[in-house]
């Protein structure tokens, strides 16, 4: 066995906590738990009012993908820690756009690989260095190029002389065959963007607005000074910080490292060994998730199954005892939760999942489950919610895997007390 694939002895452990305190640092280290961070602004901010890029700072990283139901993955991440928050406005508080023929607005994030392709604070950039050098010690993705010299210096000089430019404006995307069929220039420029060589500083209507890095990201963080270790060590700490506690497989996974990575460099995080009741694996918590009781109110909401707080599904059901999967890509008649199915966070657990779909101004709820009568009232707060900020007046359950809780909700759905439109505040447990 190398030096390289010994496991050191788990550190012995500094405090005992139990489930239930692992639950609420994870929910509290999401906000998720205590003083949700809305603002009336989303431009910034630090504190309770932090807005959408203080949570960006919080999670470190917030998940992109291509479906959209009710609304896109990143975007329904704020909305569960902020409430209805204005789509627009998440945009915009994400992204670096400005008018055209002004120049460039300083940028708040980029775009990269970590979990998966994930919106970053821009303050981040200098800790991806790592996987910059990786990617380029490849030498490709899995395009591989015709001509990749010529091809890159093509796309860097029209960056320079036109850019930002979208794949359409270099020249188009694919080949004219199937989506994964790409053209040279798509090849290259995601090659440069792999290499940071190019940084994607905004989506406008989905597509990437590609610029120069050396032109759009800061000139204090534009550099790849930081060896492996030091930026590997920040990924781990960031990462124990936005769950509170977590095993190594959970360190690992958040930011998409090796465990061997971790073991490396968990000496140095300032993260705290413990042991957690019921966890078979050796855990770390942030120091400062123990230094004082997770409190507050927890948040009722609909969440994005690619939200930090449940994209682990093993880590999902450890901490909540709640199996979840993604069910977009599993052919229809096999489907036992719906298309898209979101669980439903209530009293800091998950209670139940919904299907969401909008007709028109309905809100229609196609597969719907609850686990007991007490999730019923925080299925319907959660929905009602969710339709308003949807900008739908309705809401309408199509299927429910029990005859009695569904009616119990659709009662609860007719209710017009104000109390049960607490703008998405549940109780302490």
């Amino acid at each position: 066995m190398t030096a390289a694939t010994q496991r050191q002895p788990a550190p012995r452990p500094v405090t005992t906590l139990s489930a239930d305190d692992a639950r609420r640092m994870a929910l509290r280290a999401q906000g998720l738990l205590g003083a949700p961070a809305r603002s009336a602004s989303t431009q910034g901010g630090g504190g309770r009012r932090e807005g959408v890029r203080g949570m960006l700072r919080r999670l470190g990283a917030v998940q992109l993908d291509t479906i959209s139901v009710l609304a896109r993955s990143h975007e329904l991440v704020p909305y569960a820690r902020l409430g209805a928050v204005g789509r627009s406005a998440v945009e915009s508080a994400y992204w670096s756009s400005s008018p055209e023929g002004e120049p460039p607005a300083r940028p708040h994030s980029f775009e990269y690989w970590s979990h998966a392709a994930c919106i970053l604070p821009i303050e981040e950039w200098p800790h991806f260095a790592f996987r910059r050098r990786a990617r380029r010690a490849k030498g490709h993705r899995w395009h591989v190029m015709k001509d990749s010299a010529r091809s890159c210096a093509a796309v860097l000089d029209r960056l320079k002389a036109d850019g930002p430019l979208t794949t359409s404006q270099l020249g188009g995307g694919r080949n004219g065959g199937e989506w994964w069929d790409w053209s040279e220039t798509k090849i290259a420029v995601e090659w440069l963007l792999d290499t940071g060589d190019v940084v994607c500083t905004e989506r406008r209507g989905w597509k990437r607005i590609y610029d120069l890095a050396e032109r759009a990201v800061p000139e204090p963080l534009l550099h790849d000074d930081l060896d492996d270790a030091e930026c590997i060590r920040r990924l781990v700490a960031q990462a124990g910080a936005a769950m509170g506690v977590a095993t190594r497989a959970d360190l690992a996974d958040y930011h998409r490292l090796k465990g061997e990575q971790v073991d490396s460099v968990i000496e140095g995080t300032g993260l705290v060994p413990v042991t957690v009741e019921g966890w078979a694996k050796p855990a770390w918590a942030d120091p400062e998730a123990l230094a004082a009781p997770p409190r507050g109110r927890h948040r009722t909401t609909l969440l994005s199954p690619f939200d930090s707080l449940i994209w682990d599904r093993p880590r999902t059901e450890r901490i909540f005892d709640f199996t979840h999967r993604l069910e977009a890509y599993v052919p229809r008649p096999k489907r036992i939760h719906g298309y898209f199915a979101m669980p439903l966070l209530a009293g800091g657990k998950l209670v139940g999942r919904v299907d969401p779909a909008r007709e028109g101004r309905t809100l229609v709820a196609r597969q719907l489950s609850l686990q007991g009568p007490k999730a019923v009232r925080p299925m319907a707060q959660a929905l009602r919610e969710a339709a308003t900020w949807v900008d739908c007046d309705t809401v309408r359950i199509e299927r429910c895997d029990d005859a009695q809780l569904a009616a119990a909700l659709r009662t609860e759905l007719t209710r017009t007390d104000e109390d049960d439109t607490r703008a998405g505040e549940g109780t302490t447990d």
